[in-house]
C-alpha cells in the first residue's frame, strides 16, 4: 500500500529527523568519524513548531512538539506531529546518556501512522547498533546518533564552542536512522535572520552536504540567544517537495 503524501511529508518535520531519506550506506563500507568536541547541553525544555509542507502539490499545515530532556548525565527527546483531521502521525523518541563524545543513545523509536513502532538499539555492552527492522550492525566507536538526537547534538557542540562554527566549517557524524546508518556532514553557511513566535532573531544556518543530487537536502538554523535551540529545520526532496518546521514557542524546564 503506497504511503499518502500528506503522512509521507510530516514523517520528517514532526520528529526533527534532521533527512528522512532512505540510506544506501552498508556497514562494511560506511564512513564511521569518532570525534569528541565540546559539549554544553542546552536547557532542557518543550518545544512546538508550526509545520508547514508541499508533497505532489498538496499543501499541508501542522505542528510539531518535542521535549528535550538533558541532566544528571543522562538524556531524551520526544517528539510527536499532529495535522488536521488526521490527528497525531507520528512518534519518536530518542535517549540514552551523556558521555565524553556528548549525546550517546541507547535507543531510537519511531512510530509512524498505521504503522508498526521501529528501533535503533545502541547496544554499549557489546559496542554495536542494531535494528528491529533488517540485519544491518554498525560498530560504536564513540559519538554516534540517532535521526532525532543529532540536532541536539549539533547545538550542544556549537553551544561550547561557537568560535569554531565559523562559515565554511564542516561537522560530520554518523547517524543511524530506521534500519541502518551513515556519515552527515554539516556546512556552516551563515548568520540569518528567523521569525520565531513573531519575532526576529540571529540564528546559525547549516546545510547537510550532500555527494548526489538524489539525496535528501536538510537546513538547520540554531539560535544562539536562545541556547541554541534548533529555531527552524526546512528539509527538501530534489522533485521540489519539502517541510519547512519554524519553533513558535518553547518552556524551559
Amino acid at each position: 500500500m503506497k504511503t499518502n503524501p500528506t503522512f509521507r511529508a510530516l514523517n520528517f518535520a514532526a520528529m526533527l529527523a534532521l533527512g528522512g531519506a532512505t540510506f544506501a550506506a552498508h556497514a562494511a563500507d560506511a564512513e564511521h568519524p569518532a570525534v569528541k568536541r565540546a559539549f554544553s547541553a542546552p536547557p532542557s525544555a518543550d518545544l512546538v513548531y508550526a509545520i508547514k509542507a508541499k508533497q505532489h502539490g498538496i499543501t499541508i499545515n501542522g505542528t510539531a512538539t518535542v521535549q528535550w530532556r538533558a541532566g544528571d548525565g543522562k538524556y531524551s527527546v520526544a517528539a510527536e506531529s499532529r495535522a488536521p483531521i488526521f490527528g497525531k502521525i507520528l512518534e519518536t523518541r530518542s535517549e540514552g546518556a551523556i558521555d565524553d563524545y556528548g549525546l550517546a543513545p541507547v535507543s531510537f523509536m519511531e512510530k509512524r501512522f498505521r504503522k508498526e513502532a521501529t528501533t535503533a538499539s545502541f547496544k554499549r555492552d557489546t559496542r554495536t547498533i542494531s535494528f528491529s527492522v533488517g540485519d544491518e550492525t554498525y560498530p560504536i566507536k564513540g559519538g554516534e546518533q540517532d535521526r532525532v538526537s543529532i540536532q541536539w547534538q549539533l547545538a550542544a557542540n556549537a553551544r561550547a564552542t561557537p568560535e569554531k562554527f565559523k562559515p565554511g566549517s564542516e561537522w560530520a557524524y554518523f547517524v543511524a536512522a530506521r534500519r541502518n546508518a551513515e556519515q552527515w556532514v554539516f556546512k556552516v553557511v551563515k548568520t540569518e535572520t528567523i521569525s520565531v513566535g513573531g519575532s526576529d532573531i540571529s540564528a546559525l544556518h547549516l546545510v547537510r552536504q550532500t555527494a548526489d543530487d538524489k539525496d535528501s537536502q536538510v537546513d538547520l538554523w540554531l539560535a544562539p540567544t536562545m541556547d541554541w535551540y534548533p529555531v527552524r529545520v526546512v528539509f527538501k526532496d530534489a522533485d521540489g517537495d519539502y517541510v519547512d518546521q519554524t519553533l513558535d514557542k518553547f518552556t524551559k524546564k
